[in-house]
């Protein structure tokens, strides 16, 4: 779930200090979750699906499908994981444009 989350806010290109004030959480609580240091809420999945326009449920069917997957499922691992890719080459295209 964390990574998933961290994912998504970067896919829309937003700072994690710019999340926390949206979601009215500290900077610091924000990595700790993106980090796998601190466990999502409900309440704060809601606030971060509501930021992002994504369902609740789609984070979590996501991020149940991963652990699943890394249980015993070799092939939607891999697909999961080369989402996860796809969207980081997305996020670096964009910080590197945005730079220039």
């Amino acid at each position: 779930m964390n990574e998933a989350l961290k994912k998504v806010r970067l896919f829309h290109q937003i700072k994690q200090v710019e999340l926390a004030n949206e979601l009215g959480i500290s900077k610091s609580y924000l990595s700790e979750i993106e980090s796998n240091k601190k466990p999502v809420s409900m309440d704060l999945l809601g606030k971060y699906a509501d930021h992002f326009s994504v369902p609740a449920s789609s984070l979590l069917i996501f991020s149940e499908n991963m652990d699943a997957a890394r249980n015993s499922d070799k092939l939607r691992l891999k697909c999961a994981n080369k989402i996860l890719k796809a969207m980081d080459w997305i996020s670096a295209r964009y910080e590197k444009e945005a730079k220039a």
